[in-house]
C-alpha cells in the first residue's frame, strides 16, 4: 500500500504522533520545511544546548584561525564540506539532496575574517550574522553548517531515539564527521536509521531547536531594524548587494541589532511542524461555513473547502497528523481531499488500522445539499487504491436514512467503513476544541460506533 507523504515511522509501522516525540519526524520523499536555529541552542536552559552552541561558534570562528595562518585551502575545504547536511534533511528540497557551496561563495565567507576587523580580533558570537554580510549565504546553509559541527551529538541523540521507539538501525559509513579536536571532517562508522529507498542515513535533530526561520535573519534586519533605524527618509533603499556592502562596512551596526535580538530572546520559540488555529479563527471559519450557500455559486464550494482544510486539521491534532490536502479527478469530477496519518493514538484508531487496514485518513469535502450514492461510491473507489477501507465524506446536510443504509450495505458487502459528517458535526467538534474538556475527535469516535452498532452482527 502507497501513501501519501511518507514518513520514517510510517514505513516500519511503528505509530507515534510528532506531539509525543522529542525530534522532527523525517519525510522519506521529501525535507522537512524547518531550519535548526543557533540561536535557540544560545537562549536555552540547558547547559548541553549552551555547550553545542559554544561548539558550533568556535569551530566556525576556527575557519578565520586558518585563514589568518595561511591555511586559507584549508578552510575552504572546511567551509565547503560543512555547507550541506543531507543526513538531516531539512529545507524544502523534493529529492532530500542539496549541494555544497562552491569555492567561489567559500571565499567570500571566509572574507570576513580578514576585512572586518571586529571579527577577525575576537571572531563571531552568533554566527548566522553571515546571512547579513555575505550574498546567497541563506537559512539553510546556516542550519546545515550547524548541524555538521555538532553531527557527533546528533548521531549519539538518533542512536538514543531510535532505541526508545524500536526504529530499526543499519551499520552505515558518515563521510562527514566533524572532529572537534583537530578541526576537520572524518570519515565514521555507526549505526543509524536508513531511508527505505535509497539507503542513505538519517538523523534526528531535536525539535526544540527548530525554527522556519532563523531568529537572526536578514529580512528582519532590513524591516525592522534598518528601515526604522539606519534609512534616511527621501534616500533610496538600497538592493540587497550595497546592504549588505554597508553592513560590512558598518559592523557594529550588525552587532547593534544582534544586541536587540538577544535582549529579546523570550519572544524566540521554535516552531512546530503543525500549529492548531486559535480557537477564535475556528469560530470565525465556522460561522463562514454556516453562511455559505451549497454548491459552487460565487466559488462557495471552493471557500467550503478552504475553511474545513484549516478547522479539521486543528480539530484532530494531536490525535491525527496532517499529511496534506489534495485535489483528484474521479470521472470528470474534482475533489477535494485531505488526508491524515492514522497513529493508532486513540483505541478507536487502532480499530479502524486492525479492522479496515487503514495507515492513512483520507477525509472527501462535498459542499452539496445531499450527499448521494454516487459520492459514496467516488470515495469508495478511491479507497480501493491505497488508504484501507475506511474513510469519511464531509459535507453540509446529515444524510438521509436510505444513504446511510447503503454505507451499511457496502460494510456488508465489501467490509468497507464510510462515515459521515455535516455541519452539525463540525460545529460540535469546534464546541469541543473551544470549551478543552474533551477532545474534538472523539465526535467522530462517536459517528464511528454508531456505525457499527447499526452493521448486522
Amino acid at each position: 500500500m502507497s501513501l501519501i507523504r511518507p514518513r520514517l515511522n510510517d514505513f516500519y509501522n511503528i505509530p507515534f504522533t510528532q506531539e509525543e516525540v522529542d525530534f522532527a519526524i523525517p519525510f522519506l520523499d521529501e525535507d522537512i520545511p524547518l531550519y535548526l536555529d543557533p540561536f535557540l541552542l544560545w537562549k536555552s536552559p540547558s547547559m548541553q544546548d549552551n555547550s553545542l552552541h559554544l561548539s558550533i561558534t568556535n569551530s566556525f570562528n576556527n575557519l578565520g584561525f586558518l585563514v589568518n595562518n595561511g591555511k586559507e585551502e584549508a578552510a575552504i575545504d572546511i567551509i565547503i564540506r560543512a555547507s550541506e547536511c543531507n543526513e538531516v534533511g531539512f529545507g524544502t528540497s523534493k529529492s532530500k539532496r542539496g549541494k555544497r557551496i562552491g569555492p567561489k561563495l567559500a571565499k567570500s565567507v571566509l572574507a570576513v575574517f580578514d576585512t572586518i576587523p571586529q571579527i577577525k580580533k575576537s571572531g563571531f558570537i552568533h554566527f548566522e550574522e553571515i546571512q547579513l554580510l555575505v550574498d546567497s549565504f541563506s537559512k539553510d546553509r546556516v542550519s546545515d553548517i550547524a548541524c555538521n559541527f555538532i553531527l557527533s551529538f546528533l548521531i549519539d541523540f538518533t542512536i538514543e531515539q531510535a532505541e526508545q521507539y524500536g526504529i530499526p538501525i543499519e551499520r552505515v559509513k558518515l563521510q562527514n564527521v566533524y572532529n572537534l579536536k583537530n578541526g576537520t571532517f572524518d570519515g565514521e562508522m555507526t549505526h543509524l536509521p536508513v531511508n527505505p529507498t535509497n539507503k542513505t542515513p538519517i538523523l534526528f535533530v531535536p525539535k526544540r531547536w527548530l525554527r522556519f526561520i532563523p531568529w537572526i535573519n536578514s529580512d528582519d534586519y532590513f524591516e525592522n531594524y534598518y528601515v526604522k533605524n539606519i534609512h534616511k527618509e527621501g534616500d533610496e533603499f538600497p538592493d540587497r548587494v550595497n546592504l549588505l556592502k554597508f553592513n560590512r562596512n558598518n559592523y557594529d551596526i550588525v552587532k547593534t541589532y544582534t544586541a536587540i535580538k538577544e535582549k529579546q530572546l523570550a519572544h524566540c520559540k521554535n516552531d512546530p511542524l503543525f500549529k492548531q488555529i486559535p480557537v477564535l479563527s475556528a469560530k470565525r471559519k465556522i460561522t463562514t461555513i454556516s453562511k455559505l450557500p451549497t454548491g459552487k455559486t460565487d466559488n462557495a464550494d471552493r471557500k467550503y473547502e478552504d475553511n474545513i482544510c484549516q478547522l479539521m486539521a486543528s480539530l484532530v491534532y494531536p490525535h491525527l497528523d496532517f499529511a496534506q490536502e489534495q485535489s483528484r479527478t474521479d470521472s470528470g469530477v474534482l475533489i477535494r481531499d485531505l488526508i491524515f496519518y492514522n497513529n493508532r493514538s486513540l483505541d478507536f484508531l487502532k480499530d479502524i488500522y486492525d479492522d479496515y487496514g487503514c495507515r492513512q485518513i483520507v477525509m472527501e469535502l462535498k459542499n452539496v445539499r445531499e450527499v448521494n450514492r454516487e459520492h459514496i461510491f467516488q470515495l469508495n473507489r478511491y479507497l480501493n487504491d491505497q488508504f484501507g477501507n475506511f474513510g469519511i465524506v464531509i459535507t453540509r446536510n446529515p444524510p438521509v436514512k436510505k444513504l446511510f443504509k447503503n454505507t451499511i450495505d457496502l460494510w456488508s458487502g465489501q467490509r468497507r467503513c464510510i462515515l459521515i459528517l455535516d455541519d452539525t458535526d463540525i460545529k460540535m467538534m469546534s464546541q469541543v476544541f473551544e470549551s478543552k474538556q474533551r477532545y474534538p475527535i472523539e465526535i467522530i469516535k462517536k459517528k464511528y460506533i454508531e456505525f457499527t452498532r447499526a452493521c448486522p452482527s
